[in-house]
C-alpha cells in the first residue's frame, strides 16, 4: 500500500493505450515528468490492462480492465481506483471516477462539443455533454490549456473563474529550425520540393480543411505558380467531403495528401515548408502552429479560439470563413520577404517559451494548492 508519509497522487493514462494525438502527447509528459520532479508526492498510474509502456519506474502501475470513454466509465473506474486511496485523482481526458479519491483536477482541453457541436460526431457529443456539467462541479480544480478554453468554461458552463488555472502545454525537442541529417532524404523519399504550403492536422469538419482548399485554389488564380498544397493527417470524419471537394476544384494535381505519416517524418516536413496554414474553427491549443514555429516557418492561422494566443504576432491571423483574406494572407506570407523573416524570427521566439518542464512545474502546483501542501 501507498506510503502514509506522502499524498498519494493518481493519474489516469489509459487514452495514450488508445492514441497518439495531443491530449495522449500531454498526458505521457505529465506522466514521465512529474514523479521525477516531485519526490514528496506519491504517485499511481492507471493504465488500460495490455498497455506495454510505462511511462515512470518512479510511479507505482495498476492496470485497469475500464476502457477509456466508456459509458459505464465514470462507475467501473470508481471501483478500480478505490483501493489505493488516493488523496487526489488527475484526470487530463475532462471525465473523472465517480468515487475512490478524496479530491479531483480535471485537464479540459477544449469544449468544441459544445461550441460547435456539428463538428463532432454524434457519439463524441454524447459522450463529452453528458459528463461535462458534472464533471466541472465535481472537480476541486480545472486545468485548462489555454485562455481561450478558460473562458469557454466560464461562459459555456458558468464555472467559477477561481477554480480554473491555465496551463499551457509545450513543444517537443523534436521540432527545432536545425536542419536533421536526413531531411533531404526525406522530402525526397516523399517526392516533395521545398518551399509548399503544410497543413498538418486530422482531416476533420473542424480543421476546416474545406476552407482552406477554397483559399488554395483562389491563391492558385492570383499565383498560377503557387507552391504545391501539402495535406499531412489522419483520416476523420467526414474525410470523404474534403476529397470531393479536391476534385470539385481540380486541385489534384497541385495537392499532396500524406496520410498516415510517420511522426518521425513531420520535423523535416515542417523545415521544408515555405509557409504553414491552419484554418480551424476551434483549437482548444494549437499544437501544429507551435511545431510549425519552432521549425522556423512562416505562418497563416484561423483567429479563432487559442490560436492567436498561442502565436502572438508570429502568425498572420485572418477569418476562416474568409477565403478571399486567407488566399490573400498566403500569398503575402509567401511572396513578403520582410514579413517572412519578421514571422520566422518571431516564431522562433515564442516557441522557446512553451516547454513541458514549465507544464509539469505548473502541474504539481496546482496539485500542491489543491492539497494545501
Amino acid at each position: 500500500m501507498p506510503s502514509r508519509a506522502r499524498p498519494t497522487i493518481g493519474l489516469d493514462v489509459r487514452l495514450t493505450y488508445y492514441t497518439g494525438g495531443g491530449i495522449a502527447r500531454y498526458v505521457r509528459h505529465l506522466a514521465g515528468d512529474l514523479p521525477n520532479f516531485d519526490p514528496s508526492l506519491d504517485f499511481t498510474h492507471f493504465y488500460r490492462r495490455g498497455h506495454r509502456e510505462t511511462f515512470s519506474a518512479a510511479a507505482r502501475r495498476v492496470d485497469c480492465w475500464t476502457p477509456a470513454h466508456n459509458r459505464f466509465e465514470r462507475l467501473a473506474l470508481s471501483a478500480e481506483v478505490w483501493p489505493y486511496r488516493l488523496r487526489l485523482l488527475h484526470s487530463p481526458d475532462f471525465i473523472p471516477p465517480a468515487a475512490g479519491y478524496q479530491k479531483s483536477i480535471i485537464t479540459v482541453h477544449d469544449l468544441t462539443f459544445l461550441r460547435y457541436p456539428q463538428f463532432l460526431t454524434p457519439a463524441s457529443r454524447r459522450y463529452y455533454n453528458d459528463q461535462i456539467r458534472w464533471a466541472t462541479r465535481r472537480a476541486a480544480a480545472i486545468s485548462a490549456d489555454s485562455e481561450a478554453t478558460r473562458a469557454d468554461l466560464i461562459n459555456l458552463l458558468d464555472v467559477p473563474p477561481t477554480k480554473i488555472t491555465v496551463i499551457p502545454l509545450g513543444l517537443e525537442p523534436i521540432y527545432t529550425a536545425s536542419a536533421g541529417a536526413s531531411d533531404g532524404a526525406t522530402l525526397q523519399r516523399l517526392g516533395l520540393p521545398p518551399g509548399y504550403i503544410l497543413f498538418v492536422g486530422t482531416f476533420e469538419p473542424r480543421k476546416n480543411v474545406d476552407g482552406l482548399l477554397s483559399a488554395y485554389a483562389l491563391l492558385r488564380q492570383r499565383a498560377p505558380d503557387a507552391p504545391r498544397l501539402v495535406l499531412v493527417g489522419r483520416r476523420g470524419w467526414l474525410f470523404e467531403n474534403s476529397l470531393a471537394q479536391l476534385r470539385e476544384l481540380a486541385l489534384e494535381e497541385h495537392v499532396s495528401l500524406l496520410i498516415e505519416q510517420a511522426e518521425a517524418d513531420l520535423p523535416a516536413l515542417y523545415r521544408g515548408a515555405g509557409l504553414f496554414v491552419l484554418l480551424s474553427h476551434y483549437e482548444g491549443f494549437g499544437f501544429t502552429v507551435l511545431e510549425a514555429m519552432g521549425c522556423g516557418v512562416p505562418a497563416v492561422i484561423a483567429n479563432r479560439a487559442s490560436l492567436p494566443e498561442i502565436a502572438g504576432r508570429a502568425a498572420l491571423a485572418v477569418d476562416p470563413d474568409d477565403a478571399e483574406a486567407a488566399a490573400d494572407a498566403m500569398y503575402r506570407g509567401l511572396s513578403d520577404t520582410g514579413l517572412r523573416a519578421g514571422l520566422i524570427q518571431l516564431g522562433l521566439e515564442r516557441a522557446a517559451t512553451f516547454t513541458w518542464e514549465n507544464t509539469a512545474h505548473a502541474t504539481l502546483a496546482l496539485y500542491h494548492a489543491v492539497l494545501g501542501c
